[in-house]
């Protein structure tokens, strides 16, 4: 399971908090979680935004990514956030699912799948972080 600092630093987030994403359960192999769609995630068209999608892709690889990195002294941050949308979805509630591909000394990859309440695949994607020391300022 996710260290209790971690975890608060997750919960913390703006973005998570303001999307409703919440997340189920959270380690170095899995990380798990839940989105219940409302018109807030819209598009101009009535549909989930894509960047919705990635966000999720992106949090929940970053979670799962610090889960490897924190015990170690370090943190991450997102190099790349490939993210393909397969089905539009408006309503209902989307799990969600990562687990890594590589968990290196310097860089990790992640791989995440959102799907629908009938397990059909809306959107999937694949971020790239970087392990940084911990004490090394952001931004």
């Amino acid at each position: 399971m996710l260290e209790p600092e971690l975890r608060a630093h997750v919960e913390a987030s703006g973005w998570v908090r303001e999307m409703g994403l919440q997340i189920l359960s959270a380690g170095p192999d899995e990380v798990t979680a839940r989105l219940e769609l409302s018109a807030k995630h819209h598009q101009g068209y009535g549909i989930v935004h894509g960047g919705v999608h990635c966000g999720v892709v992106e949090t929940l690889a970053s979670v799962g990514a610090a889960a490897v990195a924190h015990p170690r002294g370090q943190r991450v941050v997102g190099l790349d956030n490939h993210t393909s949308f397969i089905r539009a979805v408006s309503e209902g509630t989307l799990s969600a699912r990562a687990i890594p591909v590589t968990r290196g000394r310097t860089t990790q990859v992640w791989a995440v799948e959102l799907k629908d309440e009938e397990g059909r695949l809306v959107a999937g994607g694949q971020v790239r972080l970087l392990c940084l020391p911990a004490e090394r300022t952001l931004g």
